[in-house]
């Protein structure tokens, strides 16, 4: 059964960091790219980051440039979201998702490129 499992969310204060993590399970998890996806309430999923299967290109949301990095271990595997500088408006519910053998910037930053998901791990940040 594949199936991907996010964790690390939670309550948070602006300025303050957290780290979510993605545990995937059921296939060979070095072939899928990771990407990071975000939901606020009332508004569409948009793209946050994503990492090719490889591990040597990532991409980021230009509103989250500079603050998070995505990466990933493929002995444990995990992919990591490490987000610093948080602020109000990164207040969502966060979700992981694989895409076999991504890595073209196109596509990976296309949700509907991807496969499986996880459930989710909500993110607030107060002001």
């Amino acid at each position: 059964q594949v199936q991907l499992v996010e964790s690390g969310g939670g309550l948070v204060r602006a300025g303050d960091s957290l780290r979510l993590s993605c545990v995937a399970s059921g296939r060979t998890f070095s072939y899928y790219a990771i990407g990071w996806f975000r939901q606020a309430p009332g508004k569409e999923r948009e793209f946050v980051a994503a990492i090719s299967y490889s591990g040597g290109t990532t991409h980021y949301a230009d509103s989250v440039k500079g603050r998070f990095t995505i990466s990933r271990d493929n002995a444990k595997n995990t992919v990591y979201l490490q987000m610093n500088s948080l602020k109000p408006e990164d207040t969502a519910i966060y979700y992981c998702a694989d895409q076999y053998k991504g890595s073209s910037v196109g596509p990976i930053k296309d949700l509907y490129e991807y496969d499986v998901w996880g459930q989710g791990t909500q993110v607030t940040v107060s002001s």
